[in-house]
């Protein structure tokens, strides 16, 4: 049985492992990685990987770790505690959000403060988060927005192809399930998940993604190799190397989605052991043939 705590980072490839690109297009392959039998089951994280209804979250967690970190009275300069919140803010990312703000109650212990709650900071940053992202849920809920503008480019069109192919499609994310259910409702993306969307529990030890994985491959009577997993997070790269999967790292630039890698998710994720990398899935096409021909 997988542990429901969600391991740290682990360094599988150095910085130095080679890579080439399939031809013509923007796929990565890391080391002499080559597809083997077709996926039979496909796995995705939601923020960042498909999701940008969330896009610029640290804009809103960072500065509300600086606030009560400085109410303990440190006399640490802001941009210094800024620093460090977005350094542990970041390795983190992939985590459910609670190990963040456990982080956070950590770091107010150490300056001499009493920390509240962990789950208390968390959902003092969702209630700020929704504010600043409520707009773009309102302009998805009444039109005025399409789903289409509010995913990594061409999410879309991957999950169509993967339909097409007949596999089995889940979902796992570190945020709370309630909003990732939302989330994909909104998006017009249930449809392609149904009832397989899995989230974050108040009872955060209840759930990780190893646990999603290792249920995928009892229930179906499959080994880890017929897994195929999507993410811009560490866990889920991760967890899918371990299981014996095909990791494709989702080296997203949520901002400017401009077809490059953002480089520090780039380096994060080969680390973790994806397979290969892509910065969104604008080669959706030839990811998916090769995949499951592996011709290049």
């Amino acid at each position: 049985m997988i542990d429901n705590i969600e391991a740290d980072f682990r360094q599988v490839h150095d910085a130095g492992v080679q890579t080439r690109f399939l031809p013509g297009g923007s796929i990565e392959v890391i080391g002499d990685f080559a597809p083997g039998d077709p996926p039979a089951h496909v796995l995705f994280d939601f923020d960042g990987t498909l999701s940008l209804v969330r896009e610029g979250w640290p804009e809103i967690m960072v500065p509300m770790m600086v606030e009560f970190l400085q109410a303990t009275g440190t006399e640490e300069d802001p941009d210094a505690l800024k620093e460090v919140c977005s350094k542990f803010v970041m390795e983190l990312t992939g985590k459910q959000t609670i190990y963040q703000m456990i982080r956070l109650a950590e770091e107010i212990s150490q300056r001499g403060g009493t920390p509240l709650d962990p789950v208390e900071y968390k959902n003092e940053y969702h209630d700020r988060l929704m504010r600043r992202i409520e707009s773009r849920r309102e302009g998805l809920r009444t039109g005025t927005a399409q789903p289409a503008d509010m995913v990594v480019p061409g999410s879309i069109e991957l999950l169509e192809l993967l339909r097409e192919r007949e596999v089995p499609i889940y979902l796992a994310s570190g945020t709370d399930e309630q909003y990732v259910r939302e989330e994909v409702e909104l998006l017009q993306l249930d449809k392609y998940f149904g009832k397989h969307v899995y989230g974050a529990q108040d009872d955060y030890k209840s759930f990780s993604k190893a646990q999603v994985i290792e249920r995928i491959l009892a229930d179906n009577n499959v080994e880890g190799t017929s897994l195929l997993g999507f993410g811009d997070g560490y866990v889920e790269i991760q967890n899918v190397y371990d299981a014996g999967g095909t990791a494709i790292a989702v080296a997203s630039d949520e901002t400017n989605r401009d077809g490059r890698p953002d480089p520090w998710k780039r380096e994060r994720l080969i680390g973790a052991g994806a397979h290969a990398v892509v910065p969104d899935y604008a080669d959706a096409q030839q990811l998916v043939d090769w995949l499951w021909s592996g011709k290049e």
